[in-house]
């Protein structure tokens, strides 16, 4: 467990005020690390950021560092993470404008360069069952089965989830994503 109260790494099964709650999965990365620390301690600061979004304690898988994927040659590698939580704001557009706002806290420059190098990336995975699809947000989002550093730490934090408007569980997943070039650093205890 974190020393952070609201912090909870483990499965959304091991905390029972999530059991049967819309949840918002949230993608955590970083290969830059933000200010003075590296990426791993970003993560760890971030984690705290996104406690105060949620109604609840939030999941968090553990750290998986990440081979760069369509990024610019000599990009670090990234570390990466999964946090759900039970969001306290009622539209995927708000939370969203937050997850920026984080970002932006973090250092985050969004330059126009595709893919490159980041001090924090949250991405918003699902929230809840919505589908949605505008200018702006797709949910879920539209690379979320494509890459093993989302799958493999969202499976953590919810073994059963299914992708919305569809049948497909994660877990059905895996094996394609095997050779992506994902390792755990640790595990989430």
């Amino acid at each position: 467990m974190s020393s952070h109260s609201n912090i909870i790494k483990a499965s959304c099964a091991d905390i029972p005020a999530l059991e049967g709650k819309p949840l918002a999965y949230i993608g955590v990365g970083s290969n830059l690390g933000a200010g003075d620390a590296d990426p791993q301690r970003t993560l760890e600061q971030a984690f705290v950021a996104l406690a105060t979004l949620s109604a609840l304690p939030i999941a968090v898988s553990s750290l998986w560092e990440t081979e760069p994927i369509d990024c610019p040659p000599g990009s670090p590698l990234f570390i990466n993470a999964v946090v759900a939580l039970a969001p306290r704001l009622s539209h995927p557009r708000d939370l969203l404008e937050e997850l920026q706002r984080i970002e932006q806290e973090f250092g985050r420059l969004r330059l126009g360069e595709r893919n490159a190098p980041r001090s924090l990336d949250l991405d918003l995975l699902s929230y809840a069952d919505v589908l949605w699809e505008d200018e702006i947000l797709t949910l879920p989002h539209p690379r979320l089965q494509q890459r093993a550093f989302v799958v493999f730490p969202l499976l953590e934090v919810a073994p059963e989830y299914r992708i919305p408007g569809t049948s497909s569980r994660l877990s059905e997943l895996t094996y394609s994503l095997v050779g992506q070039g994902v390792r755990k650093l640790r595990n989430n205890a």
